[in-house]
Parts: structure tokens; sequence; C-alpha cells
């Protein structure tokens, strides 16, 4: 069977990723995947070329990305457009609107699903812009964590593939670094393993940071291990620390069970510089998944939940009731996700994937000598895909990277359009075509193009924000109207300028007809130099001014006055002021008032009004955070504030160790 190409819809339970969050994002959403400032001892303790890429350019905003806050739990189902690649031995499915999320690798000698793939589309708060769902194959790239693009469509299109078929080409321009890059999806007829290739340009003069990770869901069971060629792992938890530790046992731990352990946990493997990069997950049986690639993608990761109740309680919150658990296989640029590479200007990075079935001898596979176990899967995965192939097939594709895509299969965003349009960038095979610019793009198409940033034509929240440096320049020399310092300000503070965002910003609100982005953007600028209660009072007047101003009930004004009500009110609880914050939640809409997020806050309000009961009582009532943030402790420090009781199942969602008693 040759390799075929085909659109197809898949229907899935889906509870809506809904709108973004119209405020921009001017402070990243938590440190979870972070060390923060490295030590002087880290450094010592740290290999020199890992301290140093920790170290270079995290992020300190999300900007020009929205945060994408505005899902519920509700799922009803909805079809997904899908894309099915596939030959006699595999069948791809993937989610070109979601990211390029690959959702099935089946297996068809076999009738085995070679990942986990989740029955559901349940958003939930783990990207670094929010909404993430779990399960399959997702390409993470911009900065440390979940990519901006899990829940964005892609362009798709087919292109001929090196062996004269067809592969799948998923391109976009990442934002969070202004970088345009590649995933081509090739099968050859007469292989059980997906290859994958990748690139990355830099097609700016300036130097970038360049993150990506390959994250790969697979099924986990009592008996499923973990293997890849390593001694050593550094192992980074929710306590937020990156310790050198032996591999696979330390402290009577066998960590190559992913299910053995007791919390969730990242282990960074130390794989030999010149050795064959792979990693496995295999099952009581032998049988199971391979992924390997060429020596640019020289990480690899094992990410597991844990047996603990807040790693379970997880697991079960991503999906519904009786699905099996998951560990993630990963792949990427650096030894560890908390490091960026420098990528220089005109320059590209690339990499070749594959993915595929493997089986090994099951009794060695389980036994308890390491050295034996990864010889016999590294002997196995020779003997299915070796070296050399991946090699050659890294060649070939490369010659036709370049490649122009003949049949479209799938749409992405206009804003790599408009940065092609602007720089008069040639990025060959990838296509940023014109006809993708949309409303989105439209006011800096006009920036662009006449040097004027035009006044919205109705009243409505702000649009996106854009804060590379030739943006702000543009902004720069545009009339000072007040629309054009808001977004200046955006971008100054991005560039981290506060001082001079805040007098853009200032001088906005002189003559703003819409004063409460500006106050929202003095207000949170006021808290990063410890002025709380001038916060608050900002926060207090961008409500009210919004409340005047909204519209109507619509999706976009809904998503601005719940995002700018919740800011208000905890600004306001932080300083005490429970009177004001009462009022802010008066004015909420009560569909607002009813979600999961305002449940919690409306029982911080009551105790800080000194209503425990009451606040108790919506507790027992029963309630769901639907953006619960990775790692948020805050359903259990609610909690104890409210009774030394233990926390409810329901509600128990720690992840480190050193909670379990809160």
């Amino acid at each position: 069977m040759a390799t075929t190409v085909r659109r197809t819809v898949l229907t899935l339970p889906v509870a809506p990723v809904g709108p973004a969050n119209p405020l921009p994002a001017l402070r990243t959403l938590d440190q979870t995947h972070s060390l923060g400032e490295l030590t002087e001892r880290d450094r010592r303790e740290l290999p020199r070329e890992m301290a140093w890429q920790i170290g270079y350019e995290p992020l300190r905003t999300l900007l020009p990305v929205r945060v994408r806050d505005g899902y519920g739990r509700q799922r009803s189902e909805r079809d997904l457009d899908a894309i099915v690649i596939e030959n006699d031995q595999l069948r791809v499915t993937v989610l070109p609107g979601l990211g390029g999320r690959i959702h099935g690798l089946h297996h068809k000698p076999t009738g085995r699903e070679l990942l986990y793939r989740n029955p559901v589309l349940q958003p939930a708060d783990f990207a670094l812009n929010g909404a993430w769902f779990s399960g399959g194959i997702e390409w993470n790239i911009g900065a440390t964590g979940h990519g901006t693009l899990a829940v964005a469509p892609l362009h798709a299109a087919v292109v001929p593939a090196p062996d004269g078929g067809e592969m799948v080409r998923l391109w976009e321009w990442e934002r969070l670094r202004d970088l345009p890059f590649q995933v081509d999806l090739w099968l050859p007829a007469d292989s059980a393993f997906l290859r994958v290739g990748v690139r990355i340009r830099n097609p700016h003069e300036r130097a970038a940071p360049v993150y990506w990770w390959s994250n790969t869901a697979v099924e986990e069971h009592p008996r499923t291990r973990v293997v890849t060629p390593a001694d050593e792992a550094w192992h980074f938890g929710y306590a937020r620390r990156l310790d050198r530790i032996p591999a696979p046992v330390h402290e009577e731990e066998d960590h190559s069970y992913p299910a053995d352990g007791e919390f969730p946990a990242d282990y960074f493997y130390e794989l030999p510089e010149d050795g064959r990069k792979w990693i496995a997950a295999l099952g009581a049986d032998g049988h199971g998944l391979a992924q390997t690639s060429t020596g640019a993608l020289r990480g690899r990761k094992l990410f597991r939940w844990g047996s603990g109740p807040g790693g379970r309680r997880w697991q079960r919150w991503l999906t519904e009731p009786g699905t099996v658990g998951y560990a993630e296989i990963q792949a990427g640029l650096a030894r560890t996700q908390l490091e960026h590479l420098r990528l220089d200007g005109g320059e590209e990075l690339s990499w070749l994937e594959a993915y595929g079935p493997l089986s090994a001898d099951p009794a060695t596979v389980h036994g308890d000598d390491w050295a034996a176990v990864r010889a016999e899967v590294g002997a196995r995965l020779a003997d299915a895909l070796p070296a050399e192939a991946v090699d050659a097939a890294y060649a070939a594709w490369r010659a036709s990277a370049d490649t122009e895509p003949v049949r479209p299969l799938a749409t992405g965003s206009g804003w790599g359009a408009l940065e092609v349009l602007r720089g008069g960038l040639k990025l060959p095979g990838t296509p940023f075509d014109e006809s993708t610019l949309g409303e989105e793009q439209a006011p800096w198409r006009s920036l662009l193009d006449s040097g004027v940033f035009p006044e919205p034509r109705r009243v409505a929240p702000p649009g996106d924000s854009l804060v590379a440096q030739h943006w702000r320049d543009m902004l720069e020399t545009a009339p000072a109207e007040p629309l054009t310092e808001y977004h200046l300000g955006v971008a100054q503070w991005h560039a981290g300028d506060r001082a001079q965002a805040v007098r853009s910003w200032e001088r906005g609100l002189e003559l703003a007809p819409s004063r409460w982005p500006l106050l929202r953007c003095l207000a949170v600028a006021d808290q990063e130099v410890g002025h709380h209660q001038r916060a608050a009072d900002r926060y207090l007047e961008s409500f009210e001014d919004l409340c005047q101003e909204r519209r109507d009930d619509g999706e976009i004004w809904t998503a601005a006055t719940a995002a700018l009500g919740r800011e208000a009110i905890e600004a306001l609880l932080r300083e005490r002021r429970a009177a004001d914050a009462r009022s802010v939640w008066a004015r909420l809409r009560p569909a607002v008032q009813r979600r999961g997020r305002f449940r919690l806050l409306h029982a911080r309000l009551l105790l800080a009004e000194g209503h425990r009961e009451a606040a108790r009582a919506i507790f027992d009532a029963g309630f769901e955070v639907a953006d619960l943030r990775e790692g948020s402790e805050v359903l259990g420090e609610v909690w104890a504030s409210l009774t030394d009781e233990p926390l409810p199942e329901e509600y128990d969602y720690r992840m480190r160790p050193g909670t379990e008693g809160r």
C-alpha cells in the first residue's frame, strides 16, 4: 500500500477553548518550570553550558501572545478537522487546528495504539499561556513549558516526500520568539516508523533564543518501563530543585517505572554525547513505542504524574473517569527544559525524529541489570530502524525541506504573513500567504502601510499588541494617539523599559476615551514595584470605567469583565479592602459569578468579610476551577484557612513533597 494522505473528521467530547483573555499578558503565569536566579553554588555544580543556557533569555512576559483561559468543564460531541497519513504499517492521525498534535499512532499489523490517546479534549491550565490538553505527540517551541500553540491552528499542506510519495507539512510563526518553524510528517510506504523533520529558522539579523521539546504521551501501566541509554539523570520536581541522580535507581526507587513514584517529577537523562539518541516506553510484554532522532535533538526526558493523590487527581482532571493513566517520554534540543539555545541571525536548526513500534525480550526489559536492559532495547531498535537509516532519512528530507506545498489542508494564523510583508522575507517551503491576513492583523497592516495606528471603528477592548523592536520603532514615530500610546507602552514594557512604558500609558490616559485598559496596565506596573495600595486604587477605577463602557454581554466584553474583575478583587483583597472587593463582585454578571474560579474567589472574599461558615459552605456545595494552574496550591491554602480538617480528595491537587498535611 502506497502512503496516502487524506482529510477527515474526528468526533470527540470537547470543552470549547473559548475566547482569549483580552488583557495583555504583562507577566508570565507562574514560575513552575524554572529554577529562578542561579546561585554561585548552582553555577559551580551545574555543567557550564547548562548553567549558561538556563540563564539565557528566560521569558519575562507572554507578549505578544494572549492568555487562553476562556474554557470550562462542560463537554459535548464536536467534529474536529483531522489529517490521516497511512500505509500498510501505520495510521497517523493529526489535528492541524490544535497545534498539529498527533492524536493517534496506530500500528495496523498488531492493532496496537502506540500513544496515549485521550478520549476527550479537555483544556486545562498547563501551557505557557493557559489552555492545553493531554495525549498524543505535541510540538513545544518558544520557551520552557508547554507551548503557546497547543490549541492554535497551524498551516498544513501536502508536500512531495523524498521517496516520491506525499508527506504533510505543518508550519507557523512562533510569536514569543518571532521565529518561523516547520514540522514535516513523512511515512515511507514500507515503514513502520513515522519520520518527523523539524526546522526552526531565524530570518532576523539579531540572535534569538530557541527552545524545542517533542512530548509523547504513552499509556502508563504498573509494568510500563521507560528505557534510554543513560546512567544518570537530572531530577526536577515541583519543589523547583535540579539534582543529579543515578539512573534508574535512586533512594531505593526505580524511576524508570513511572507508576511507582509518589510525586510528579521530571527526569532529564544524561545521554552520551557520541551515542545514539533514543528513548522507549515498553509494557510488561516488552511491546511499546520508541523515539529516536539525529544528534541535534540531544535531550531525553521522562515525566511521571506519580501515584500520590495529587498526581492521580490531575490525571482524572484531564480526561474522563475510567481512562488509563499516562506518562510522557520527551526529546529536546538541550539537556533539560530549563534551557534555551542561541540561534544567530540568518541561521537555522534542523533535525529528524522517528516514532514507531518496538518489541524486546520482556524478561530482560524488566530485569535488574540496567546495562543489559539498555543493551537489549538498543539492539532491538537497531534491528527495527538502524541509526544509519535515520541519518540517511535526514539527508533526504533536508533536500526536500524547501519544496513548496502542492495541496493545502488547513490554515493557521495571519501573523506570519504580516511579518513576511514587513520584512520582505523569503522563506522557501513555508508560504505565509497574504490571504491569511485577518481582522487581528488589520490595524498593524495599516501602521505598516501608513505609519499611523488606526482608531477603532467601534468601542471594544484593544486588540493584540505587537512588541518586537521593529513594531515598537513604528509606534514611537506614529502620531501619539491614546491607543497608540497604549500599544507603545505594552511594547516598551516587554522590552524591559518599564519607566518609559508607564510614561506612555500616563500620556495616553490624559486624552483616552477608554481609560480602563491604560489604568489596568498602570496597576500592574504599580504591583511590580511594590505600590500595592495605589495598584488597588487603579484596579478599582479601571473596573468602574469598564463597566460604564461595556456595550453588551457578548463573548468579548464578558471575557474582559471577568479577567479585570478577577485581578481587581485579588488586588483589593491583598490590601484588606473587602468592601471595595465586594463592590467589584456585585458588578460581575451572574454567569461569571457561577464559574468555579469565581466561586473560589467568593470564598476568599467571604473569609475577608469574616463569614467563615458561608465560605465553608461554598466548598461543601462543591465547585471546579476549570483554569486551575498546574502546580497551584490555592485550594489547599484557602481550605486550611477555613478548617483543620484534611483537604477533601476533590480539592487535592498537591504536587510536591511537604504539602500532604496542608
